[in-house]
């Protein structure tokens, strides 16, 4: 079943459901801690006379974003203590996330990093700490707060409050340090944090389809408690735990998806693997040719900024029109392509026009392109473990690039930028073959604007669904208790 395109008109006034605009706010409210721990604090540090030596091992603290996975389990599953049964768990540990946060701001806006760089230091963790908790749960509630029909018009609307909690955090907190001084630069931050506070006070807690006491029932866990019985009841109930929170969530997915899931995880590690690896060449690029500080600034953070904020909407217009499965091409080709404007530019000197022109093509597509793959993601997840299979998919997505990235350097050395810009195309490719050849694996992705979501409208349905799964299923099958039974297919 081809996805029908709906008019113009219709696919608009999805940006004006609650859902969706309150990622607005959430996404500000992810967008700006970020900054705030990296370039932003850099520059303070640079200001305040601190060895550059010391400001490179500040770099250290975005690996807090990397390894949110060890802890996505216990956000997914604990509830908080008080605060839980007041908010829910979702809006406690969000509310969580962001007390950390602002602890965290307030305490770097009261110290002068030259004489307190250890203190900086522990501030700018538990910020980190804060917004990388903050963004699983927003993850996990963005999802579980919408149907499939939506989900792409509010990864629109997160990324584009994301892109205004950046600005704020990186344009805004100069022009105030510029103005009066760091100190009131990183208050005025904190005060910031409110707008995602409010948000969690006024908005409700999404519905939860499973407690993790009846994941505990899962075939896996009775297995274990039933093989543990002469272990002391604390070292049963941990394993227990450990299973239903982390082992649960990850073979959910492989049970899903059958063979297909290595398949899946291969996607989701090369869709964005292009764009993430230049990344680290883009500045330098700039720089090589000539450009002013004042040229880069205004081209690639305030135009560019806004033409991402123009691609994520496109991308939730065009998925809610066209289907989810066809956008996944178009973005990742587009994703590819833009890089050979780049090396156009490596080659055209110090042209304004032909930066303008690169910029607005690489951040159109990279907003089309993050708004479509977040809503894929989103498709992949399993309710029931919202927030820890998310945490994984979202990690893995940029691991491989950013390893990537870390040769950029050398390839440019020895080929030169252009060189380096039209590999980096190449490296794009097989996330566009591999787009197109799981979309016709997974038809229904082009169904779900129409379905709104459920059992039907899940990608993991359509694979079920199949002819393969089907005989495969219909054959006796070990159970994950051990026993032998028959499995139909749907």
């Amino acid at each position: 079943m081809q996805h029908e395109p709906r008019d113009w008109l219709t696919s608009l006034r999805v940006y004006l459901r609650a859902p969706v605009v309150t990622l607005l706010f959430l996404g500000f409210s992810a967008g700006l801690p970020y900054l705030l721990v990296f370039s932003t604090l850099t520059a303070w540090l640079e200001d305040s006379g601190v060895e550059v030596a010391a400001i490179g091992f500040f770099s250290w603290v975005g690996l807090l974003y990397s390894i949110k996975l060890f802890w996505a389990p216990i956000v997914d599953r604990v509830r908080l203590p008080l605060i839980g049964s007041w908010l829910g768990q979702r809006r406690s540990w969000m509310l969580l996330g962001q007390a950390l946060i602002g602890g965290g701001l307030l305490g770097l806006s009261g110290l002068d990093p030259a004489g307190h760089l250890p203190l900086v230091a522990a501030f700018a963790l538990l910020t980190a700490f804060g917004a990388a908790t903050q963004d699983i749960v927003i993850d996990a509630y963005r999802i579980e707060s919408g149907e499939a029909a939506i989900q792409a018009a509010m990864a629109s609307t997160y990324i584009i409050g994301y892109r205004i909690g950046i600005v704020m955090a990186g344009a805004g907190a100069l022009y105030i340090a510029d103005a009066a001084s760091w100190a009131i630069a990183y208050l005025s931050m904190a005060a910031l944090v409110s707008v995602g506070v409010i948000t969690v006070l006024v908005r409700p807690e999404p519905p939860r389809p499973q407690s993790l006491s009846m994941v505990l029932f899962h075939p896996r866990v009775k297995h274990f408690l039933r093989h543990r019985r002469q272990r002391p009841g604390w070292q049963r109930q941990a394993g227990a735990w450990l299973i239903a929170a982390v082992v649960c969530p990850i073979s959910d997915f492989f049970q899903r998806y059958g063979r297909l899931a290595l398949w899946l995880l291969v996607f989701i590690g090369i869709y964005r693997i292009s764009d993430i690896s230049m990344a680290a060449m883009a500045n330098p690029l700039y720089l090589s040719l000539g450009f002013t500080k004042s040229d880069i600034a205004s081209v690639t953070k305030v135009f560019g900024v806004l033409m991402t904020i123009g691609g994520g909407v496109l991308g939730g217009l065009l998925v809610v029109r066209y289907g989810l499965g066809r956008m996944l091409i178009v973005g990742a080709l587009a994703v590819a392509l833009t890089n050979l404007l780049f090396a156009l530019l490596a080659t055209g000197g110090d042209s304004l026009p032909l930066l303008v022109v690169a910029i607005t093509g690489d951040n159109l597509a990279n907003g089309l392109a993050s708004t479509v793959f977040i809503a894929f993601l989103s498709s992949l997840t399993s309710r029931t473990y919202t927030a820890t299979q998310y945490a994984l998919f979202s990690s893995l997505m940029t691991l491989p690039g950013k390893f990537i990235g870390g040769f950029s350097g050398l390839v440019v050395a020895d080929l030169g930028y252009a060189s380096f810009f039209g590999i980096v195309c190449l490296l794009g490719l097989p996330a566009v073959a591999l787009a197109w050849w799981l979309s016709r694996r997974l038809p229904t992705l082009d169904e779900e604007a129409d379905t709104g979501g459920g059992t039907t409208g899940h990608p993991a349905a359509a694979f079920q669904e199949s002819p393969d799964f089907q005989k495969r299923e219909a054959r006796p099958s070990m159970r994950a208790d051990g026993r032998q039974g028959e499995e139909s297919g749907r």
